[in-house]
């Protein structure tokens, strides 16, 4: 099953650090947080990726096509026919990811319209660029498949932006919460689909989160997976910087994929030959 990331956004609202790149590359412990949501689906073995690039993507197709040199030792033949070779190997091996330029204005339904032609099964995963959770994918497909609707999307309580008084009638604080989980549910993205949702879309100014799901909704084509876990989505800059904290203490939860490997997989891969990639 495929999954669909929509990284074209202008991501306005954090300026400080989108003026120049995309949201999608904006750092989270020295790697994008595209790189994170991608480790999150991979962990759990979703490894083919469709990417909808807009604003500023060439710089995350370029991120991608210099991979292989920027995460391992290389070295480098010049002349006529360039050789490189490059040394030992990196976590994201075997990642397959499709760039598809869907346009600079485009929304996201109109975006995710575009890439009918890479989703080749039944169904597909789709999220955003800028969210992190610690959601067990695979309990969200399974929930999916349970159903048998046409979308599934996961719903979250955030919390809060503002600390929370507790006061009484006459305006006496009893107490402070120090930004609280709501106690509403809303949208965190990471939908499952089936692939006749492609018939609700059209290309260009149709946002997905608009008519195409609330026609879906109305007939019934549409469930929630509830997820009480972890979920944080960076639309400001201080919830980039209270991401990077989470990340420098230790206290990650999205970073499902540490301490899983093996010590005997570890040393196979680190004695796997060099790779050669020759260019004429």
């Amino acid at each position: 099953m495929k999954v669909v990331i929509l990284c074209g956004g202008l991501g306005t609202r954090l300026r400080e650090h989108t003026e120049f790149r995309p949201k999608p590359l904006v750092e989270i412990g020295g790697r994008p947080i595209l790189w994170h949501v991608m480790k999150l689906y991979a962990h759990y073995g979703f490894r083919e990726f469709v990417l909808c690039l807009g604003y500023r993507g060439d710089l995350i197709r370029d991120y991608f096509l210099n991979y292989e040199s920027r995460n391992t030792d290389c070295t480098v033949r010049l002349g006529a026919q360039t050789e490189v070779r490059y040394h030992g190997r990196h976590e994201e091996e075997g990642f397959q990811v499709t760039l598809a330029d869907t346009g600079q204005g485009t929304m996201t339904g109109g975006r995710v319209k575009s890439i009918e032609k890479y989703i080749d099964g039944d169904d597909f995963l789709l999220t955003y660029a800028d969210g992190l959770a610690d959601i067990d994918i695979p309990a969200l497909v399974a929930f999916h498949n349970a159903h048998g609707r046409t979308a599934t999307v996961t719903a979250v309580r955030p919390a809060s932006r503002y600390g929370v008084l507790d006061l009484d009638q006459d305006g006496g604080v009893r107490g402070f919460l120090e930004k609280p989980r709501m106690d509403w549910w809303v949208s965190g993205g990471f939908f499952v689909f089936r692939r006749e949702i492609f018939r609700e879309l059209w290309e260009g100014n149709c946002i997905l989160e608009r008519e195409p799901l609330e026609n879906v909704a109305a007939r019934g084509q549409l469930r929630a997976y509830r997820h009480n876990g972890f979920f944080r989505a960076m639309d400001t800059y201080q919830e980039s910087l209270e991401l990077n904290r989470h990340w420098e203490t230790g206290d990650a939860p999205w970073r499902v994929w540490d301490g899983r490997r093996s010590d005997v997989q570890s040393l196979a891969e680190a004695l796997e030959p060099e790779r050669r990639v020759v260019t004429v």
